[in-house]
């Protein structure tokens, strides 16, 4: 996983071998053993590709999903691909166990439905958007009435 992963990052980022190992500060030899399997390289520079990439340590090593045969690069921190899903004939949708954990999201609870005809949908806990919706007209009645 961890080879498949800093070379794909590398790749995703434009980056060349050279200019990856000149950042963390080991030699373009050694970075490329890291991407062909040969060897692996220490925590210290795991952190580096880490910080280099916008990925904790653990997505960098760990980090293995594919949506039908593509492979995915870990995902910047907090950002997430969770697989896919399928629509059943009723219309309904099973969450990941995952994303469920990860946002809270248990039996009963309500989620609102955002779409943009060119992006896709998007789901939020309603009493979250609620919040931000409320947060945001009163913003704009005080900003009236001053």
């Amino acid at each position: 996983m961890l080879k498949e992963n800093i070379s794909m990052l590398r790749s995703v980022n434009g980056y060349s071998q050279e200019e990856v190992a000149e950042k963390i500060g080991v030699s373009r030899q050694a970075y490329a053993k890291w991407e062909k399997g040969e060897t692996v390289p220490d925590v210290e520079r795991c952190q580096k590709l880490a910080e280099l990439y916008g990925v904790t340590i653990d997505s960098l090593v760990n980090y293995s999903d594919k949506i039908g045969t593509t492979t995915l690069t870990p995902g910047p921190k907090g950002k997430h691909i969770f697989g896919t899903t399928k629509i059943n004939d009723r219309g309904q949708v099973v969450i990941p166990k995952k994303a469920r954990e990860l946002f809270g999201i248990n039996n009963g609870d309500s989620l609102v439905v955002l779409g943009d005809e060119a992006e896709g949908i998007a789901l939020i806990k309603a009493d979250i958007f609620e919040k931000r919706l409320n947060d945001t007209w009163n913003s704009i009645k005080q900003e009236i009435s001053e």
